[in-house]
């Protein structure tokens, strides 16, 4: 009897381990598949980020943050951020009661304000501008003068038909 209790002990305990090894080497091939599935998306992301830099890259060619021959014309005047000075300065012709006096159209749903700017270099800007339905963009000159005083001269501009 004490024999038959081993046995069936024995047979218990071995149906355990056997249930325990085929359990775990389950969970392992899951998680190896999913670590596995991981480090593929990974790699597809990291992917899209160096294409995203690049395109980042592209598009910061033409400013002049990273223009460090236009910024060398600044540097005298000891800015932190051209950039920022000179589209701050813009955007204070927004203060004007009415349309924006570098804007040549009158506004039909209000009054033209500037949006977004983008400094090009020590003498262009492309802005955008809108009265909230119709749009348009302009080309503008600028002048930083040494007194930090900025002039701005439209050089062209565009308005969007609506369709």
């Amino acid at each position: 009897m004490k024999q038959k209790i081993f046995f069936y002990l024995f047979l218990f305990i071995s149906l355990i381990a056997l249930y325990q090894f085929i359990s775990t080497n389950n969970m392992v091939k899951a998680k190896n598949g999913l670590i596995e599935a991981k480090a593929e998306k990974l790699e597809v992301l990291e992917d899209s980020i160096r294409g995203l830099q690049v395109k980042v890259m592209d598009m910061q060619y033409f400013s002049l943050d990273n223009n460090d021959d236009a910024l060398s014309y600044y540097d005298h005047l000891k800015l932190d951020s051209p950039s920022s000075y000179i589209t701050d300065k813009l955007l204070e012709t927004n203060e004007s009661k009415g349309n924006n006096p570098l804007v040549p159209y009158e506004g039909m749903e209000g009054d033209f304000k500037i949006n977004k700017i983008k400094v090009l270099n020590h003498k262009w800007i492309l802005a955008d501008f809108s009265d909230g339905k119709f749009w348009g963009e302009l080309l503008i000159k600028y002048e930083l003068k040494d007194d930090l005083g900025v002039d701005f001269t439209l050089i062209d501009h565009l308005l969007y038909t609506r369709s």
